[in-house]
């Protein structure tokens, strides 16, 4: 398999994103998110800025999707086992997702042993990305239980279904499957004192009146103020307060007590929803700047979604 190339030095070491690749899955699905955090910079203008680094990982040097491309690993899946420890975002791309399901085989153990290392090593920050029917891998490992999730419209019901069965096995709480453009649970930065002070987490209200409408388009943050509601936070925010997070001992507890050892999880919902949910992450470990201008740059208006817990760590 092709080598990994290695990113100049001058700024911040880049982030590194891992995208499984498993055969008959949606290209979009790895393709979207892979143009957000390959555009990402942390320096406007300034190539050598890059935010992250993204591998791809498969089962054979080949992996051709639903659509009849053939996309090349850069590594295969015992590598990526044995790097794990190195990766801050792992994104799991949906479709053709029954025979993975059925056979319990890759990414199904490349996602639950990324899951066990933010729970023994919190001191680390994680997160673990699915898109579109991606999430129903992450429904059948358990880690779903007790958070807010999304996946395809087409595939709510299966998600409900499969997280109902995850939670009697494991004996664990459901999962709150809602019909949104993303979904994050664990929020990191931007966050005030109270929550009437952060403008991305929804409030239990707020949840039950977005419930009740039954949208799945919420109002940004940004709108929210304009329209006379919350405050911006004044908080710090992206790739520095990451390395102070994880460098912080009272952070490093409470990320620990947090559900899976604080890994953040955004389940996305259909295939472009990925390219909006990675615009989610550069705005959380880089900045929102950062976001808004690769949004800019690809010319695509960046639609929200929720967050739904979150805390300062």
């Amino acid at each position: 398999m092709s080598a990994i190339v290695e990113e100049p030095e001058g700024f911040n070491e880049p982030l590194k994103v891992l995208i499984t690749m498993h055969y008959g899955m949606d290209t979009m699905d790895a393709v979207g998110p892979l143009e957000i955090f390959s555009t990402a910079l942390h320096e406007k203008g300034n190539p050598d800025s890059k935010a992250f680094r993204v591998i791809f990982a498969g089962a054979s040097e080949h992996t051709v999707t639903a659509q009849g491309a053939s996309i090349r690993a850069h590594i295969s899946f015992d590598d990526a086992m044995k790097r794990l420890s190195e990766i801050d975002v792992l994104v799991i791309p949906g479709g053709g997702t029954d025979p993975i399901l059925k056979a319990k085989g890759q990414p199904m153990t490349i996602i639950k042993a990324f899951a066990e290392l933010q729970k023994k090593n919190p001191s680390r920050e994680r997160t673990l990305m699915s898109v579109c029917t991606g999430s129903l891998f992450l429904a059948e490992a358990g880690l779903l239980s007790g958070l807010a999730a999304t996946t395809h419209p087409d595939a709510m019901a299966k998600l409900e279904i499969i997280c109902s069965k995850a939670a009697q096995r494991d004996m664990a709480d459901r999962c709150d499957v809602m019909d949104s453009r993303y979904v994050v649970n664990n929020l990191r930065f931007d966050l005030g004192e109270e929550d009437g002070d952060n403008p991305y987490i929804l409030s239990k209200q707020e949840l039950k009146d977005q419930k009740r409408r039954k949208s799945s388009a919420p109002s940004s943050p940004v709108e929210e103020r304009a329209n006379g509601g919350r405050r911006a936070s004044t908080a710090r925010k992206g790739s520095m307060s990451l390395k102070m997070s994880n460098m912080r001992r009272e952070s490093v507890i409470k990320r620990a007590n947090l559900r899976l050892g604080g890994l953040r999880v955004l389940t996305a919902s259909g295939v472009t929803s990925g390219i909006d949910g990675a615009l989610y992450l550069v705005g959380a470990l880089v900045s929102d700047d950062a976001a808004d201008e690769v949004a800019r740059v690809m010319c695509h208006t960046w639609r929200k979604g929720v967050v739904v817990d979150g805390t300062d760590v």
